[in-house]
């Protein structure tokens, strides 16, 4: 009966973890879907800004390029801006992040400096467990309440860093979030900006629109709040995509605990039936015994 026993205590433990990994995967369905709303929310104004810098930037032509934040920075280090999680129980979200951190980084060339900028507890200890060089990790406000004016003070950070003379470039590395089912790391490059990318050097398709005042102090105006448009966008899909992670790892452990409770019960079953097997044989040969 020791064996019965502990059977029985495998299944209720297995069932309690069970009801665990469902819970967990409900809360993790209700943040998903908030998330999910931001982001797409997020989505028209990023594309409004985007596309009014790039009109301002065909109308000032190759005065764009002269820019310091469109111009590669003084310094020789490069800064990543590295977004991960806070927590785990999210599957595969970190590791693919820090696959391609390492793909990336084969890449560079010998004695490259590179330096960090963390959001994300899991990624500021997966870079300290290798000795890299963390310049900071932001805690305030954690990724999970993260808005638009937490992401415009790391732009900012990151700009200043940018034009403190010690940086070349700076990059990104956040989670894309695609659907509920794709979510990929992606690479941005932050600063400089890519001239070239918001067309500058094309001709403008003519516009009735009146700028007041001029196009250059509009446009100088406006590129800081398109940096941190594209930080909160970035920010706001990588805790989106943590939480469709989350919720398809705790989706496939309640399944695991389900197919796995059924199979310990049909081990106790057979036990069980073994156990009672073995007593009747025991009682009918006694009987023949006592005859």
């Amino acid at each position: 009966m020791g064996g019965i026993r502990e059977l029985r205590g495998r299944i209720k433990s297995v069932g309690n973890i069970r009801q665990i990994t469902r819970a967990m995967e409900m809360v993790a369905s209700t943040k998903l879907r908030r998330f999910q709303d931001r982001a797409l929310a997020s989505r028209p104004y990023s594309q409004e800004i985007t596309a009014l810098v790039q009109h301002l930037a065909s109308v000032l032509g190759e005065e764009v390029a002269r820019r310091p934040l469109f111009q590669a920075g003084a310094g020789k280090a490069v800064a990543v801006l590295l977004v991960s999680s806070d927590r785990g129980l999210c599957g595969a979200y970190n590791s693919n992040l820090f696959k391609a951190l390492e793909l990336w980084l084969r890449g560079l060339s010998a004695g490259t400096d590179v330096r960090y900028f963390v959001y994300g507890k899991k990624g500021y200890q997966y870079l300290n467990a290798r000795k890299r060089k963390v310049e900071r990790l932001f805690v305030e406000p954690v990724l999970e309440q993260i808005d638009y004016r937490g992401a415009a003070r790391a732009a900012k950070d990151l700009t200043d860093v940018f034009l403190s003379g010690e940086y070349r470039e700076v990059r990104l590395l956040s989670t894309a979030f695609e659907s509920m089912v794709r979510y990929v790391p992606r690479w941005i490059d932050f600063l400089p900006i890519q001239a070239s990318a918001l067309g500058v050097g094309e001709k403008s398709g003519g516009s009735d629109m009146i700028l007041e005042p001029d196009p250059a102090t509009i446009f100088d105006r406006l590129v800081p709040r398109y940096l941190e448009t594209r930080v909160y966008n970035a920010l706001v899909e990588a805790i989106t995509s943590e939480y469709a992670s989350k919720r398809a790892s705790m989706k496939n452990a309640t399944e695991a605990a389900k197919d796995m409770q059924l199979a310990l019960k049909l081990v106790y079953n057979r036990k069980r039936q073994e156990t009672i097997t073995k007593e009747l044989l025991d009682i009918v040969g006694g009987a023949e015994a006592l005859r």
